[in-house]
């Protein structure tokens, strides 16, 4: 049974939704270690297989990671011979990634088990709340954090 947040953590928006990140982040990954990979890697594959040989920092952009983060995340998947790099054909300068025929099977393989993950989920917390859920984090990861707060009032 989880215990309940520690009365400090619930002032913090941070601390509650690593907490919450990392509660769901093992269950994801509990449910698609019969693949092999870490649910990271499962969505690291399945952006690469959406996005048509995209760039590193397209892939980098899209999932708010930084190009180092990103090559260490793949460099076990280009190990295992699932993800191949190459350059892009117009501008050399241009790093792009895709799936190889291995790849492709590993994915659909962590896609299957990805799809009872999820169904698990909105099984408890409810289709309509996951989605409001997936909306509302798909918005605060679109705000502009960049920007330093302004100073407190003296």
């Amino acid at each position: 049974m989880t215990q309940a947040a520690p009365p400090g953590l619930t002032l913090c928006n941070n601390a509650m939704l690593r907490r919450a990140t990392r509660k769901l982040g093992q269950f994801y990954d509990d449910v698609l270690a019969p693949s092999g990979l870490k649910a990271t890697q499962q969505g690291l594959l399945y952006q690469i297989h959406i996005g048509d040989d995209p760039a590193m920092g397209a892939i980098a952009a899209a999932l708010i990671m930084d190009l180092s983060a990103l090559g260490h995340t793949l460099k076990p998947l280009i190990r295992d011979g699932y993800v191949e790099t190459f350059a892009d054909k117009d501008d050399r300068r241009i790093k792009r990634v895709r799936l190889t025929p291995r790849g492709l099977v590993k994915l659909d393989e962590a896609m299957k088990l990805w799809s009872l993950a999820q169904q698990r989920f909105e099984a408890m917390v409810g289709k309509d709340e996951a989605a409001r859920l997936r909306a509302a984090l798909d918005d605060i990861a679109a705000l502009d954090f960049d920007t330093p707060p302004a100073a407190p009032s003296k």
